[in-house]
């Protein structure tokens, strides 16, 4: 008995063998470089052109009685605003806020990243997290995605064993102890306001509103800030919410309108 294989044979076609390959499949891939006679200006202005346009003012500074925090709450695609309720300040645990400046999406995930995380140490070691190590454990993590397009500039406000304190954390992995930060495109105007008023011994109201109004002139001279003026206070009991006032309305309140009395009434000139 013969057993049939002709099921089990390939089929070759004829039209054209493999031992034959294209004359142009061994030839490197090549592209038309663009005709300018500055290459690396070219590559410069390209890699601008598409780099995200964005803007914030967020701010915190340390005084007597604890941290104040404050932020705007727009969000803006370039000239674009997308959104007027974005909120910026972000809370990590009952004694630790954040906040976000850069990519609304990575600060978020990774300010609620480090929540995680926070929570895990206290459950591990039976006691809170400090904010040295919060921010240094976000400092790692950035520092490990370096170089992939993350873009956080954030600051680590809180309330430990030690007293207050306050970080500023980049996607860079940098990481700075201070007093006072102002984070985003409008912080240079914060900061003016925040230099020429700014006091170690301030009281919580006080202190709410110096950063309230740092919050404003940011907001008015800066077109990628606006929204909404949130102010934190963080103390020995935790963070609390002091207040979040509409940037125009402020604006009324701190240059109100002042009806000007007619010193003249226009008159006819008498003819001549």
């Amino acid at each position: 008995m013969k057993l049939d294989t002709s099921g089990l044979e390939t089929f070759v076609p004829p039209s054209r063998g493999f031992n034959v390959l294209p004359s142009d499949f061994t030839a490197l891939p090549a592209f038309d470089l663009p005709g300018c006679t500055d290459f690396d200006g070219f590559q410069k202005n390209a890699v601008q052109m598409v780099k995200p346009a964005k803007g914030t003012t967020t701010l915190a500074f340390i005084f007597k009685e604890g941290v104040i925090v404050a932020a705007d709450s727009r969000a803006s695609m370039g000239g674009y605003i997308s959104s007027q309720t974005v909120k910026k300040i972000i809370e990590i645990n009952p004694y630790m806020i954040g906040t976000m400046a850069g990519g609304a999406a990575d600060c978020q995930f990774w300010h609620r990243n480090l929540g995680i995380k926070c929570r895990l140490h206290e459950l591990a070691n039976k006691r809170r997290i400090s904010v040295t190590g919060a921010s240094k454990l976000l400092a790692n993590i950035l520092y490990s995605y370096r170089g992939m397009g993350l873009s956080v500039g954030t600051m680590i406000a809180g309330w430990d064993e030690t007293g207050p304190g306050l970080y500023y954390v980049d996607s860079e992995g940098g990481r700075l102890k201070g007093k006072r930060f102002s984070v985003g495109s409008g912080s240079p105007y914060a900061y003016a306001v925040l230099d020429s008023g700014y006091r170690f011994d301030l009281s919580i109201e006080e202190a709410a509103e110096l950063a309230r109004r740092a919050i404003y002139h940011a907001t008015f001279r800066d077109g990628a800030s606006g929204g909404v003026a949130s102010v934190y206070y963080v103390g020995p009991d935790g963070w609390k919410k002091l207040s979040g006032d509409d940037v125009g309305e402020l604006h009324y309140k701190y240059y109100p309108v002042v009806t000007s009395s007619v010193e003249q009434e226009m008159a006819e000139a008498p003819v001549a």
